[in-house]
């Protein structure tokens, strides 16, 4: 039982529960919406299989990334280590190569790959990535950051892909394929840019691993006021760029969705950025990336709006 309870630990269970509701809610909310009954047949064990190689290409990454991570976090989170402390780390790259190569078989058996072969080759890439960034990627400035924003926009956006070619989905042969197109776009930017300012404040985090064992990350290069105004930055954008989409939404009377967008999404946003500038101490940065979280999962949960307006 110890062995599981660590397993799952060390693959991010709650993560990985995130990121099937993510894709389950832009399935049903959306797409399911917007098509209603021209869902084509098969649609639903695609979709299932898609979801599923999602799952384990990202818990194959949690694991390579402790892998890769022992030193570090013996400095950053000692009493949190899985590898090494529970699990072998012969038994955790076995884990990583299989997860990953189940993803990848998942992935083939969910697209016909004459159609979507660049969605399979874009999921082993997200393999790639996700080694190169523990290896290499995650100890160099910004670019690690951009590779898991970028991630975790594509678990949308494959989900968007797999329904239709590019030019197909934005063209006019069904009235939904263009608000399907922006919904996909606004999402993944969310998640892109939430993202982004999350593995911010995380870098400040863990600062003082990361420092010691060489870690070019932005607070270590650049300090930790100047990650600071990165960050801010961020956050006033994209509070920005919600409160248009709100003046937006205002035309079509979508009151529920307003009531729930600014306490729920926006004033937490705001909590964030004035909580940030007196952040000084690691557990204060650990508050904010928590926060940070949580509004992640408050504007996915937005998708369920969708299913009511639509």
């Amino acid at each position: 039982m110890r062995l599981i309870a660590a397993f799952l630990k060390l693959v991010r269970l709650p993560n990985l529960f995130f990121m099937a509701l993510t894709q389950v809610l832009f399935q049903f909310c959306i797409y399911h919406t917007l098509y209603k009954d021209q869902i084509p047949a098969g649609d639903g064990v695609r979709f299932v299989l898609l979801v599923l190689a999602s799952l384990f290409i990202a818990a194959a990454g949690y694991i390579i990334n402790d892998y890769f991570d022992i030193n570090i976090d013996e400095v950053n989170k000692p009493g949190k280590m899985v590898v090494d402390k529970i699990i072998h780390r012969r038994w955790a790259i076995a884990w990583h190569f299989m997860l990953s190569s189940s993803g990848i078989i998942l992935t083939l058996l969910a697209l016909p790959f004459l159609k979507h072969w660049y969605l399979i080759l874009a999921n082993i890439l997200c393999v790639v990535l996700l080694w190169f960034y523990s290896t290499n990627f995650k100890k160099s400035l910004l670019t690690g950051n951009l590779v898991i924003s970028l991630l975790t926009a594509w678990t949308i956006l494959i989900i968007f892909f797999s329904k239709f070619n590019l030019a197909d989905a934005i063209g006019t042969g069904h009235p939904g394929n263009s608000k399907f197109f922006r919904l996909a776009l606004l999402y993944a930017g969310f998640a892109f840019i939430i993202s982004l300012i999350r593995e911010a404040i995380k870098d400040m985090e863990d600062m003082p691993g990361d420092a010691r064992y060489g870690c070019r990350t932005m607070p270590v290069v650049w300090g930790v006021n100047v990650t600071k105004v990165y960050v801010a930055v961020w956050l006033i954008v994209l509070m920005a760029v919600l409160v248009i989409l709100q003046v937006y939404v205002l035309q079509f009377n979508w009151w529920l969705a307003i009531a729930y967008s600014v306490p729920a999404i926006i004033f937490p946003l705001g909590i964030i950025l004035f909580k940030l500038r007196k952040s000084e101490t690691t557990g204060q940065f650990h508050r904010l990336s928590i926060l940070t979280k949580l509004v992640m999962l408050t504007g996915i949960l937005s998708m369920i709006f969708f299913y009511y307006y639509l």
